[in-house]
């Protein structure tokens, strides 16, 4: 007899659950609607974050959750507002493309037979500093979750590295597409050349719908303070400031697609948004400084409090908080940049 515990459940389970991931891989490449193809790689996404859950790996999971099933699929539907719905027939036969897939994708099941067994316990990953942070990481840093921990304090300068990631991204997004100008509203001409006029106005995206204002509505508060409480208990549980800056620039954005871009640019102006990006990033490395400044090693949070262990979980916080003012801020700012554009004209392709 099985019970829900049991490895014979776990393993029918993961197996349904990578079935059903195989079927919306599938549907993803044979699909010709684009929204539909959104819609499939959201579900897509949040079946590998339920897949991770079930494997333990509850703050990856929240991750892929977060970005995959929610602020991809909200950022590539406001792109299909400024392109074609269908996509177009392509004209050669993508047989090269399908080789080298096929190719790297045997190369790569070759390259696992030479692993560890699932879970062996006595992996090299297992045995190195696993170990050590599981044994020293609440007792040093006062953050019962240690996946926390070691993000932002073991491995800090990783997580600096980054974070200066997320901001160089989010800065060259803006630069590519067109500039800062024109998303800041501080667009400026030679002197004596005509004024251009307004910006145009942005097509509205679902401001008609009712439903979707109302539901909208009554989401928006509970994502929000669901954000708030992963920010604030990330060292206590799964969390942190990555997942809550997604799911509240996730909130501002789908406030923007129902109610209209002016109106989210209201809640969050662009000028504070281009003023977070690097607000975090400073925040984060600024922490560090005040570790030199106090006599400890850069990042090393210890000192920022008389009792070590208090000076760790302050350091934590601080830092976490950084993360998530420049994630946030980033993904409003990409948003924000491709709903500016003006959308595309021309015919659906049959």
């Amino acid at each position: 007899m099985t019970t829900v515990g049991s490895p014979e459940i776990e393993l029918l389970l993961n197996a349904i659950l990578l079935l059903l991931m195989v079927v919306a891989a599938i549907g993803v490449i044979r699909l010709r609607n684009l929204f539909a193809v959104v819609l499939l790689s959201g579900v897509y996404s949040f079946l590998m974050a339920t897949l991770m859950v079930a494997l333990d790996a509850v703050d990856v999971g929240m991750t892929e959750a977060a970005v995959g099933a929610g602020m991809s699929v909200v950022l590539l539907l406001s792109v299909l507002g400024l392109t074609r719905t269908r996509e177009a027939p392509t004209r050669r036969r993508p047989i090269v493309p399908l080789i080298i897939s096929v190719v790297v994708g045997i190369a790569l099941v070759h390259g696992t037979m030479d692993l560890p067994p699932f879970g062996d316990p006595n992996a090299p990953a297992q045995r190195h500093v696993a170990p050590e942070y599981l044994a020293r990481a609440q007792v040093e840093t006062g953050a019962p979750n240690v996946v926390t921990a070691v993000l932002a304090s073991y491995r800090g300068y990783d997580t600096l590295g980054e974070v200066a990631v997320i901001f160089t991204g989010g800065i060259g997004v803006l630069v590519l597409l067109a500039g800062l100008g024109r998303y800041t509203g501080l667009r400026t001409r030679p002197p004596g050349a005509p004024d251009p006029g307004p910006e145009p106005k942005p097509v509205p995206l679902m401001e008609e719908t009712v439903v979707l204002r109302v539901a909208v509505k009554l989401l928006l508060p509970l994502i929000l303070v669901f954000a708030m409480y992963v920010q604030f208990h990330g060292d206590f549980g799964p969390g942190g400031g990555f997942q809550a800056g997604v799911a509240a620039a996730t909130a501002i954005i789908l406030y923007g697609l129902i109610f209209g871009i002016p109106a989210a640019r209201r809640v969050a102006p662009m000028r504070v948004v281009l003023f977070m990006i690097p607000l975090g990033v400073l925040i984060f490395a600024g922490t560090g400084v005040a570790s030199l400044l106090l006599g400890g090693n850069y990042l090393d949070y210890s000192v920022l409090s008389s009792v070590p262990r208090s000076g760790q979980h302050l350091g934590i916080l601080v830092v976490e908080f950084g993360v998530f003012v420049t994630v946030s801020s980033t993904m409003l700012g990409i948003f924000y940049a491709f709903a500016s554009r003006p959308p595309r004209d021309g015919p659906e392709p049959s």
